[in-house]
């Protein structure tokens, strides 16, 4: 259900449900008091149509009074893969002003803490400390919350991980089957050297060069296709989603593996079709 401009319910950290109602008026008039000021994302600002300066009402609840506030300024989402999936909106309070509205007094949800910890000293240990000193929170090490965060991201990454073993593997069996039939077909070419006095030597580098250079610029035309894509990809989804999150990657790790297994490719596949080539005799390949 998509959110109207007019009204919007907005979910926050400390689980609070916000109404938004733009503009603010009060028995008909924008309110004259020094509201307080709020921040709100760049997606709940392009759907409500709001921009910074304006006046609106936040409530905890639909239907309250609620108190009317002025958007101080517009955030904009981090590249966290975590929260592409959810598709609400955000709003930025001073703690105390969330606490009043949502009367949840000194309750929090989760909270982050920069420790600077002794050399030597895990994060771990730092939580560790932490939980040991008080009682009513949990603590974790960032690094524990992000990989629980991204479990769903792994799974994903194997799998992809397994169609591209697959693919490439798919790739290779096409690849050699191809070169067995383009050398095949220039069979009586290579028995006319050979009857000249060519060596089978010679026939086998020149085929092996022919299906390297080949595979060089297949690897080329590769990587400006898959670059293309990957922006075109990052592109779509960016604006889907309202974040600066890149979704694909065409790294120079990446595209000199694949130049590497490209090359490799072509070698081996030239090298098996032009030795199963001139294994046969020269006037068996003229067709006498």
């Amino acid at each position: 259900m998509h959110p109207s401009p007019r009204a919007l319910r907005v979910g926050l950290l400390a689980g609070a449900l916000l109404t938004i109602v733009t503009p603010a008026t009060v028995d008909g008039q924008v309110s004259a008091s020094a509201p307080r000021t709020i921040a709100i994302d760049e997606r709940l600002a392009t759907a409500a149509g709001l921009a910074v300066g304006d006046t609106a009402r936040i409530a905890a609840a639909a239907g309250a009074p609620g108190e009317v506030v002025r958007i101080a300024a517009i955030t904009r989402r981090g590249a966290d893969p975590s929260e592409v999936a959810r598709n609400e909106f955000k709003v930025r309070l001073h703690l105390d002003h969330l606490q009043a509205l949502t009367g949840s007094g000194d309750r929090v949800g989760r909270f982050a803490v920069r420790s600077r910890p002794a050399a030597g000293t895990s994060p771990a240990a730092v939580a560790a400390a932490l939980n040991d000193a008080a009682f009513g929170f949990r603590a974790y090490p960032a690094a524990d919350v992000a990989v629980e965060t991204s479990a769903t991201f792994r799974v994903v990454n194997r799998f992809h991980r397994a169609i591209g073993i697959i693919t490439i593997v798919a790739s290779a069996i096409f690849l050699l089957c191809i070169t067995l039939l383009k050398v095949d077909e220039r069979r009586r070419d290579v028995g006319a050297l050979r009857l000249l006095g060519i060596s089978s030597r010679t026939v086998v580098q020149a085929v092996v060069l022919e299906a390297t250079l080949i595979a060089l610029v297949g690897s080329a035309f590769g990587a400006v296709i898959g670059w293309a894509a990957s922006a075109l990809v990052n592109w779509y989804y960016q604006g889907v989603y309202a974040t600066p999150l890149r979704f694909t990657l065409v790294t120079p790790g990446i595209i000199g593996f694949a130049v590497t297994l490209s090359l490799a490719l072509g070698v081996l596949s030239g090298l098996v079709a032009a030795r199963r080539l001139v294994a046969r005799a020269a006037l068996e390949l003229v067709g006498r």
